[in-house]
């Protein structure tokens, strides 16, 4: 555990600020009683620029008890609010609390404009041009910061408008991936594989599969060494939704095209990690997002909504 979540911090945290308005007060007291010997024409004897001479006149009442006043409110602020290390104040206020109230509210507002939604299927939201506005607000909102605001993807982040889905592209399994996030993970192969040469070779197979461009006599000698890596992604490496294991023989390559890109993943192996919306979203809410998702990749169906 990290030494900043340990109580010293909260501890350090609130004695330095109670110091500090101590300080404060010492600071108000020490200067109401200091006095400054005057001149007879009742300034302090500096003068700067040549006739520029600094009054010796007390700091007026109502600065000072407004000064008073500031230190009063923020001890009165502290007791009530969190301020203090890991104190939560007298009213139990936080920021993740405002905001769950907030979001609260704002799902009871939206509920009847999702209720229409919730009981049509994902192929008939395809169509639907005010439900595919609505989910493509929820995309650029919450995926787009990954998948692009074209939904294209980029390296190590799938497309999301093509055929090509590891997990499934079903609206079902899609609200499932949204629901519930997903992690891959590929550990590295390289010691059952074999030797760096092995390796190699197998990377010249993978790409054979896709018809890549490839040395063809690599690839015939790291077929037989693919065996390692078949459990997952199938003897003929076309993938496994079921444990999200990428098709090798589409050409479709998430984490980086040619030989050397696959050597690596084999011998350092990957994971990636799309993070669940559950809670962040309601559930009608991922039924139409899942069904605008489901769209971009089923163009002839989603009529309604003009892709690039």
């Amino acid at each position: 555990m990290s030494d900043f979540n340990n109580s010293f911090w909260s501890i350090y945290v609130a004695a330095f600020t109670l110091i500090s308005i101590a300080a404060c007060l010492l600071l108000l007291w020490v200067t109401a009683r200091k006095k400054v010997e005057s001149s007879a024409d009742n300034t302090t004897g500096h003068v700067w620029d040549g006739d520029l001479r600094e009054m010796n006149n007390p700091m007026p009442r109502w600065w000072m008890w407004l000064f008073v006043i500031s230190i009063v409110f923020s001890l009165m602020y502290l007791v009530a609010y969190p301020g203090l290390g890991s104190y939560e104040g007298q009213l139990q206020w936080s920021t993740r609390g405002e905001h769950s109230e907030e979001m609260a509210q704002a799902n009871k507002e939206l509920g009847p404009l999702y209720a229409q939604y919730s009981a049509k299927p994902a192929e008939a939201l395809a169509g639907d041009a005010s439900a595919m506005a609505i989910g493509e607000r929820l995309f650029m909102n919450n995926c787009a910061q990954c998948h692009g605001s074209d939904a294209r993807g980029s390296k190590g982040f799938p497309n999301l408008t093509d055929a090509d889905w590891m997990h499934g592209g079903s609206p079902q399994k899609i609200v499932e991936t949204i629901t519930a996030g997903r992690v891959g993970v590929m550990p590295p192969m390289a010691a059952a594989v074999g030797t760096p040469d092995d390796v190699k070779n197998v990377a010249n197979y993978v790409l054979s599969l896709s018809g890549s461009p490839h040395d063809s006599l690599r690839a015939q000698l790291g077929k037989s060494k693919f065996t390692a890596c078949a459990a997952c992604h199938g003897v003929d490496g076309k993938g496994n939704t079921a444990v999200g294991a990428p098709n090798l023989a589409d050409d479709i390559w998430l984490h980086g095209w040619g030989e050397q890109a696959i050597i690596n993943i084999v011998n350092s192996g990957k994971t990636n990690a799309m993070p669940s919306q559950n809670g962040k979203l309601t559930e009608a809410q991922i039924h139409v997002l899942g069904s605008y998702i489901w769209g971009l990749s089923n163009r002839a169906v989603n009529t309604a909504v003009v892709k690039p």
